[in-house]
């Protein structure tokens, strides 16, 4: 596992760091507007999606985003993925502001 070059390992704080870009420079300061969750969400992939890839590391990346408005409600969520731990990977960052709440993971499977 250690002979792996860091060009082709995922790095959990590298991938990190690009959610959390895509995240304050797509939602930032912005209070919660619901007509808005929709685009903020997709904006949020793609950017993670673009910025990963400029990375050009042997990966197949799946990215997801969950934006909620803070109202005291809970959420819940679990992933189970059955793949090779010396090679794959995934990271999932919590972003948030006074309004709402940005959950986005990404899971990077080797070539």
């Amino acid at each position: 596992m250690e002979d792996q070059s860091e060009e082709t390992q995922f790095v959990v704080d590298e991938v990190s760091n690009v959610i959390k870009e895509a995240v304050e420079s797509t939602i930032g300061g912005n209070t919660y507007q619901q007509a808005k969750v929709n685009q903020w969400a997709s904006s949020v992939v793609e950017s993670c999606l673009g910025a990963l890839t400029k990375l050009q590391k042997p990966f197949k990346y799946i990215v997801t985003s969950v934006i909620m408005q803070k109202t005291g409600a809970g959420l819940h969520t679990a992933s189970s993925c059955y793949w090779d731990n010396s090679t794959d990977g995934s990271c999932t960052v919590r972003w948030e502001n006074k309004t709402m709440y940005c959950i986005v993971s990404v899971f990077g499977l080797a070539i």
